[in-house]
């Protein structure tokens, strides 16, 4: 069985689609999903399966949506992917919680940030299905408006760190 980490999109987030990570472990391991764990409120699940990527997915965005009561977008990775994530970071010495990665379904169209208009010092790279975004002052203050956002859900490096964590701890027991 594969490890794989789900990542769901606007998952309690501004007081929308609210799940309780707790239910969200319980639906998950009814669905058949094994050793299934959450990790903070924003909707992460960190699982074992046979099923292929598209067919985890599917499931997932179906109990979700079931949850919530609304159409609902999971981004699924492996562990493996994960890791490579970590490892492509383009930033390495900076703050972690200040590079976020936005992970996508599919990787978009190479100049889809050809016209983007950097306002401040942020820094944006595309690498295949995810981007990464590195926000030197912090995301509050930024005035970035990247494309691609509503297609895709956002977690900041340290989360995806220890998610990569959490998945190679539940692929290795």
């Amino acid at each position: 069985m594969k490890v794989f980490v789900a990542l769901l999109r606007a998952v309690n987030v501004g007081g929308t689609g609210k799940i309780a990570m707790a239910e969200l472990r319980a639906s998950c391991e009814e669905a058949g999903f094994k050793g299934c764990r959450t990790y903070i409120q924003t909707g992460n699940v960190v699982f074992r399966s046979s099923a292929s990527e598209a067919n985890v997915k599917a499931k997932l965005e179906k109990i979700v949506s079931g949850h919530i009561g609304k159409p609902a977008s999971v981004m699924v990775r492996t562990r493996a992917e994960l890791e490579s994530i970590v490892k492509r970071n383009p930033w390495k010495s900076a703050v972690a919680s200040r590079v976020l990665v936005l992970f996508l379904d599919a990787a978009p169209a190479r100049d889809v940030f050809a016209n983007l208009k950097i306002p401040g010092s942020e820094k944006v790279k595309l690498d295949g299905r995810e981007v990464f975004i590195h926000y030197p002052d912090g995301m509050g203050k930024s005035k970035l408006k990247l494309p691609l956002t509503e297609a895709g859900t956002g977690r900041n490096l340290n989360t995806v760190v220890k998610l990569a964590a959490l998945a190679a701890e539940l692929e290795h027991n």
